[in-house]
């Protein structure tokens, strides 16, 4: 390690005094100037990372769908997952070192992981559309260049493209093409593969009006246009060049608010649908006749996923193992459909991608989504290596079709992460083969009316969670409180979990009626107030 260069390095990517931050399930997010320190020495990390387990590593610049003066900076892992817990704890010590520390922090970071300096290191970079971006990726190319590594700057990316190009890099190109032309070939041609089989009705099934956030969606999706067939008709919104990222649009805004996103003109029954900042997330929506608008949220794309896959699956006739992996913000009629009507095993883990990620790698299809729209499905191995067996040596022919409609899920998926083109073209095409009307897809069933609050506490730490965040274990008292006022509702729930990122605890409640999910959240809100030490004025009705 030269540790001239370092110093030299260093001292133009300063720490501001006093700054200290952690690196979360999103990495690093922060105010965009707050930021430069950081990503420099996420470079030298990567490097780390990427002599340690002797593969490409990818570096993603983006805050997501935080306001545009934000921005972030996130790992990803060698098969394009998301960076492994124990590192985690590497760039949170390396990002908060005084500067006078860091060649000893690295040090040390290379004795506890058996990190071999002289090896080869390879790093692939990529960035969001924020005004802050371009000049941030360049400081994670200073801190990849001290330590002497390779790297490839793919620019303007979505985060889940970046996260494609490591998993095929690190596959020698099993899993694809690591180039965006790759991407979007073989994205496009699972999906004319697929709608092939659709006896689709009229024309109004295949448009669809997509509000990119005013993000980098935006950009992407006018370059796949190309590769799309001729009866793909997709109108793109919020495409960055008049509003900010982000501002009064993109899936977040449309889940929080329940409203459509400015900048999108929606007419009686057409399907619209949004992405977020960086395209990992996806909601769809759409007006009825009387004006009342409705949210499709990741829970009802879990389902229909679900229902789509369950069909086929029952086809093959293979022994396959399937789940839902959802959190405890998962609507509960969704958690019914699937268990009572759909008989599909339902897994709720503690909320956080890697959680559910993590869950349903057990199975040998495993669908996750947060309500949020972050989402994917996850095929085994040996799953997907039946169904490709099936597709070229299958004699029967309803069989050989399932199997080679699952072949073509298996492709248009991207199994890294979430990805709101890969999952807009999945659901795109199920609604086609279906033949079913964004109205249908909704009333498969109907939500439980909720609240979500939150309630500003001197320390979130006194809220322990047990049960995947569904029961409270501390302080004492609050669990069996929270109990008695569910007990007062119909169809109820409520839990209480402390946010990841601020002394705040988060309250969810759901119940019968819209008036009680809302009274049951206040009251619940009152108990935590009381109980884990509640700041400024107790919560208002």
């Amino acid at each position: 390690m030269d540790s001239e260069a370092l110093r030299k390095y260093s001292a133009l990517h300063p720490k501001p005094a006093g700054l200290t931050l952690q690196y979360g399930t999103a990495g690093f997010r922060t105010k965009a100037e707050q930021l430069d320190h950081i990503v420099f020495r996420m470079g030298l990390l990567a490097i780390l990372r990427s002599k340690a387990v002797t593969a490409t590593i990818g570096i993603m610049v983006t805050a997501s769908h935080n306001p545009e003066e934000d921005n972030g900076v996130k790992l990803v892992d060698p098969l394009g997952e998301m960076l492994h817990p124990s590192w985690e704890e590497y760039a949170t010590q390396l990002a908060n070192a005084e500067e006078q520390e860091l060649q000893k922090v690295i040090t040390e970071i290379c004795q506890k992981a058996a990190v071999n300096l002289h090896k080869d290191a390879s790093v692939f970079i990529g960035r969001d559309t924020r005004p802050s971006s371009k000049k941030l990726s360049q400081s994670v190319i200073d801190g990849i260049q001290v330590l002497g590594g390779h790297y490839h700057d793919y620019g303007l990316v979505t985060t889940p493209q970046l996260h494609y190009m490591v998993c095929c890099q690190n596959t020698q190109g099993q899993y694809g093409k690591p180039t965006l032309e790759g991407y979007y070939e073989k994205l496009s041609q699972a999906f004319m593969e697929l709608i092939k089989q659709s006896h689709c009705s009229g024309e109004s099934q295949r448009h669809l009006k997509i509000d990119c956030a005013n993000g980098i969606g935006a950009l992407k999706l006018s370059e796949m246009k190309p590769y799309f067939p001729q009866e793909v008709l997709i109108h793109i919104y919020n495409d960055g060049t008049k509003e900010k990222l982000n501002h009064l649009c993109g899936a977040d805004f449309v889940k929080v608010h329940q409203k459509p996103p400015g900048g999108l003109d929606m007419k009686p029954n057409e399907r619209c649908c949004s992405f977020d900042g960086d395209a990992d997330r996806i909601v769809y929506y759409y007006k009825d006749t009387a004006g009342h608008f409705h949210l499709i949220d990741g829970d009802k794309i879990a389902t229909l996923i679900s229902i789509f896959l369950k069909e086929l699956l029952a086809k093959v006739r293979q022994n396959f193992k399937m789940a839902v992996v959802q959190t405890a913000y998962a609507n509960g009629n969704s958690t019914r459909y699937l268990q009572e009507t759909l008989k599909v095993p339902v897994h709720c883990v503690k909320t956080g991608v890697k959680h559910l990620h993590h869950k349903a790698q057990e199975f040998d299809v495993g669908v996750y989504f947060e309500a949020n729209g972050h989402g994917t499905v996850l095929f085994s191995k040996a799953a997907e290596a039946k169904i490709r067996q099936l597709v070229k040596e299958e004699k029967d022919d309803e069989k050989r079709e399932a199997a080679k409609m699952l072949e073509n899920m298996i492709d248009l998926i991207n199994q890294t992460v979430g990805d709101a083109v890969s999952d807009m073209l999945v659901i795109e095409a199920i609604l086609a083969l279906k033949g079913l009307t964004v109205q249908q897809w909704d009333a498969l069933y109907t939500d439980l009316p909720n609240r979500l609050l939150k309630v500003q506490v001197a320390d979130r730490r006194v809220i322990d969670t047990t049960d995947a965040e569904r029961r409270a274990l501390t302080p004492p008292g609050l669990q069996e409180k929270i109990d008695a006022l569910v007990k007062k509702y119909k169809l109820s729930r409520a839990f209480v979990r402390p946010s990841g990122t601020e002394d705040v605890v988060r309250i969810y409640a759901e119940a019968d009626t819209q008036e009680n999910a809302d009274a049951l959240a206040h009251e619940v809100s009152l108990a935590v107030f009381h109980l884990a030490g509640g700041k400024g004025a107790p919560p208002q009705p």
